[in-house]
């Protein structure tokens, strides 16, 4: 662990020589990957900092055990056991810390939520996974921001795409992509039978223009008159905006801004993100043997997590997590699923790196 730790260190060294160099800085695509690359090791080599404190403390407290002073050899023995325990409890965190991170854990997310099967149902589920997603980044201080959406008139929502802006907004909320399956009495139910519905969340890496660079000429841009619920005219201009890049076959379309320059502004956010995780998941796919330690496949189709009102019960399939406070987890208090989730990720990678 010791060899790796001061190669890490050099290496964050020689990052921090490279943003003086006037060739990485007159070169905005490198500044930014340099940038990015020496603020990932920050944690690490703080951490590293203060356990070779910590062990110069050791070792001079060791050194004074069998000093001539009894006042000396009384004070080592009385805090040696204390460094020692702070030593070793910095040395799991830093196996934790040096565990390959994903990439893109320290950017903001493009969260896609959409009704799957269920009718209005599983639509108003779709605004409760919202909002419950809206609650939590709230709490945690990050900026979210609708994309795009497509409301029905009971105030659910066909679907619905935010952005989340905040430091590590992705290496919380990654685990949140694929079939979120609920089972509840309806409020359109009149029998009170219980329905089973379904919604699909996609969590996507916010992409921007110096890791996806978009060619204009690769664009179709078409503009129409927004719609609402029911098919209504929202807006009297052609300010709604539909994005067609030519190459993928990607298709996003924009309307809820009175602007036509903002919804196109959003609908290439939005495409850069689609670009970028269609890329990573074709590389992803090139190295799959590589990925036994992911929570669940990401697959969008992949049935993660099922919320049983009736039985106020959560349970999240890929780590047998069951929760019976699903009142306070669909209010925002989402964190007691995400740190499970994040602990075992941590383990079985940890697990994986010893093997």
């Amino acid at each position: 662990m010791l060899n790796k730790l001061e190669d890490v260190e050099k290496r964050y060294h020689e990052l921090e020589a490279m943003l003086s160099d006037p060739g990485v800085l007159g070169n905005r695509k490198e500044f930014v990957r340099v940038s990015r690359e020496r603020a990932s090791l920050e944690e690490v080599i703080a951490r590293y900092r203060d356990w070779k404190k910590l062990a110069g403390e050791e070792q001079e407290l060791a050194s004074l055990l069998d000093d001539a002073d009894a006042e000396m050899r009384e004070m080592a023995h009385a805090e040696l056991p204390s460094v020692r325990t702070r030593k070793a409890e910095l040395e799991e965190t830093l196996k934790v810390l040096l565990v390959p991170r994903d990439p893109s854990d320290d950017k903001s997310v493009i969260l896609e939520v959409r009704a799957g099967t269920g009718g209005e149902e599983a639509s108003l589920f779709a605004a409760d996974l919202f909002r419950m997603y809206s609650r939590y980044a709230e709490a945690r201080g990050w900026k979210i921001e609708v994309l795009s959406s497509s409301a029905t008139g009971l105030g659910g929502y066909k679907e619905i795409i935010a952005s989340i802006e905040g430091a590590g907004a992705f290496s919380r909320l990654k685990y949140e992509g694929g079939v979120h399956r609920v089972q509840r009495v309806p409020a359109t139910e009149a029998s009170g039978r219980i329905h089973t519905s379904a919604v699909t969340v996609a969590v996507m890496p916010e992409a921007d223009e110096v890791e996806v660079e978009i060619d204009d000429k690769d664009l179709r841009i078409d503009v129409f008159r927004s719609s609402g619920p029911g098919g209504q005219s929202v807006n009297t201009t052609d300010s709604a905006v539909r994005v067609t890049h030519l190459p993928s076959g990607l298709v996003v379309s924009c309307q809820d801004e009175k602007s036509q320059h903002k919804n196109k502004a959003k609908a290439l956010k939005i495409l850069r993100a689609r670009l970028l995780e269609r890329a990573e998941q074709e590389q992803a796919a090139s190295v799959a043997a590589n990925r036994k330690s992911m929570v669940g496949s990401g697959d969008r189709s992949e049935r993660i997590r099922t919320y049983n009102f009736p039985q106020n019960r959560l349970t999240d399939h890929r780590i047998n997590l069951t929760l019976h406070s699903l009142d306070r987890v669909i209010e925002g208090d989402l964190e007691a699923v995400v740190g499970p989730l994040v602990t075992w990720h941590q383990a079985e990678a940890l697990k994986a790196e010893r093997a």
